[in-house]
Formats: C-alpha cells, sequence, structure tokens
C-alpha cells in the first residue's frame, strides 16, 4: 500500500487548470474568452481524470486543444498585477531572499529521492519508490510556494493569481514539449528508427568509428531542431544510428553514448523556434521586439557545444 501517490499531484495540476478556465470565462472583458476558457477546461479534464478516461478520448480532447491553438483562439487576459513601483520596492526590500523558495525545488527534490523511498511501516510505503523524485519534486514545489508566501508576505491567493497569469502568458506553448515527446514514442512504434538507419547505412562510411559518432550527434541536433525536444528525437536517432552503429557495430559504450546524445540534441533545442517553450516565451515575456532575438544569442553557443560533444564522445565512446 502506498499512502502518497504521482496522481495527487496531477489532481492538484488540473484543479489549477480548471481553476484558470473559470477566471477566463468570468472575464467579461477577455477578447477571446471562449476559446481560451475551453483549452484550460479540456487541459484541466486530461489531468483530472485522464487516468480513467480511455486513451481515444484523450487523444481527441488534445485534438481539440490543437484545433483551439492553430485557429489562434487561445490568447491572454490583460495584466492584472501590482505596478512597477511597487514591485520595484519590493525587490529591494527582499533582495537575495527571493531565491531562496527558488533554490528549495531542487533541494527537495535531491533529498526527497534519496529518502522517500526508502520510508515504509511493514507493507505501508509513504511512496512509491519509482515516483520518489516526481513526487518529492512535487512536494518541493508546493514548500517553496509556501516559504515564498511567508517571505513576500503576501496573501494566500496571490500564488493562485500570479500562475495564472503567468500560464496565459505562456499559453499553448506550456504542453508543446509533453506532446513532443509523445510524438518520439509514436515515431518509434511507426518504425522510423529502421528508416533512419538504412538512410545511414547507404549514405555515410558508418565503418568509420569518427563518422558514426558525428552523424549521431549531428542527427540528434537536427531532429530536435526539427522536432523542437530532444525526448522526440532520441527514440529515432538513437534506435537508428546509436545503438545499431556506435554500439553494435563499434562496441560503444551505451550510457555515454545517450548521455552525451541527449545533450548534442539539446544543443539543437537552442537553436530552433519549433522549442517555443524555451525560446519564444522567454521573448514574449520580456517583451522583446525581435521573437528570435534568445535564438540568435544561442547558436553560437549551441554549434560550439555540438562541436566539444562530438570531440567527447568519440574520446570516450569506445575507451570506458
Amino acid at each position: 500500500m502506498t499512502l502518497l501517490t504521482v496522481e495527487a499531484f496531477y489532481w492538484l495540476i488540473g484543479a489549477i487548470f480548471a481553476y484558470l478556465s473559470a477566471q477566463v470565462a468570468l472575464d467579461r472583458g477577455h477578447a477571446k474568452r471562449l476559446g481560451t476558457a475551453l483549452f484550460w477546461a479540456l487541459l484541466a479534464v486530461i489531468y483530472l481524470f485522464g487516468k480513467i478516461l480511455p486513451p481515444a478520448v484523450v487523444g481527441y480532447l488534445v485534438v481539440a486543444m490543437v484545433v483551439l491553438a492553430a485557429l489562434n483562439r487561445v490568447a491572454k487576459s490583460s495584466e492584472r498585477t501590482t505596478s512597477l513601483e511597487a514591485r520595484t520596492a519590493s525587490a529591494a526590500r527582499l533582495k537575495n531572499r527571493l531565491f531562496w523558495p527558488a533554490l528549495l525545488v531542487p533541494a527537495c527534490a535531491i533529498a526527497g529521492t534519496l529518502v522517500l523511498g526508502r520510508l515504509h511501516w511493514d507493507d505501508v510505503r509513504l511512496v512509491d519508490p519509482k515516483q520518489a523524485t516526481l513526487i518529492a519534486l512535487g512536494l518541493g514545489a508546493l514548500l517553496a510556494t509556501v516559504v515564498a508566501g511567508r517571505t513576500t508576505g503576501d496573501r494566500w491567493h496571490a500564488p493562485l493569481h500570479e500562475g495564472s497569469r503567468l500560464l496565459q502568458a505562456i499559453g499553448w506553448a506550456l504542453v508543446l514539449p509533453q506532446m513532443l515527446a509523445a510524438l518520439g514514442g509514436i515515431f518509434a512504434q511507426a518504425g522510423v528508427d529502421r528508416v533512419v538507419s538504412g538512410l545511414m547505412a547507404g549514405l555515410l562510411p558508418a565503418q568509420v568509428p569518427f563518422v558514426a559518432v558525428a552523424a549521431y550527434c549531428v542527427g540528434m541536433a537536427m531532429f530536435t531542431m526539427c522536432m523542437g525536444n530532444a525526448f522526440a528525437a532520441f527514440a529515432a536517432i538513437t534506435g537508428g544510428i546509436g545503438l545499431p552503429f556506435i554500439v553494435t557495430l563499434h562496441h560503444g559504450n551505451p550510457a555515454i553514448m545517450a548521455a552525451v546524445g541527449m545533450l548534442s540534441g539539446y544543443c539543437g533545442t537552442l537553436m530552433t523556434p519549433m522549442a517555443a517553450n524555451f525560446n519564444l516565451v522567454p521573448a514574449m515575456l520580456l517583451e522583446l521586439k525581435d521573437r528570435n532575438a534568445v535564438i540568435k544569442a544561442q547558436v553560437p553557443i549551441g554549434l560550439a557545444i555540438l562541436s566539444a560533444n562530438i570531440l567527447i564522445m568519440y574520446f570516450t565512446v569506445f575507451r570506458f
């Protein structure tokens, strides 16, 4: 028996989305009130009842959300927050204490991962050891919210209000990582990795170890740029290039290959507008004139890290 499961946090997240949907629905001054409220309501249903709904129903709900976003029916409400002067004065008063709640989240995640899974009374466990990291992360976020409220002196509903404002600013891009990660699994089931493997064998001299390594790292970056998410690229490129050529043909270390390969995929994340949640949302939140300013600043860094990854993998994956 397990006392605390990750589903409890899914329900909490779903309740927050439901609150946001109701808030938007009641905002008569919202330019796209119905579409935006429906978008967040559908997401709330998925989080609240996704475990008991048939997969096909969840799929249709996701399609409906995509249609709403594609038709540009999802928008944010008018800004309702404190004045710039009030925020500046608060920041000057709190100074570095503002960062304490944020630091609690990773600290709790690490401590909880090491401890929570070991706590049990006879056959009753506090958490499932397989879910310990996610549950610790959720508990850390809740603790950080409480500490942030005590630190700033804001009212209890401030996290809901400001969280809703931030969620609306991010908009549909919030669900992009989950959708792209799921797409990677679909590609794996569809056999995209076999197609990639065939192209690799026919176009490049894969019998040369450096060529195999370079193709894998560059393939991870390029596929991530197309998909917008390294998790979506990992299944196809690792199954099509990494495993058959680096591991099987050249007897490379799969752990090193996977770790450096994922980092190579993240290099692609730095250089693509498809990673909207990383590259476009910050530009929107900072109200930058150039929506691609973040990407332009990151391209040299992404290329430099990608080149270093190729060398790191080549000099380590076949020797350890």
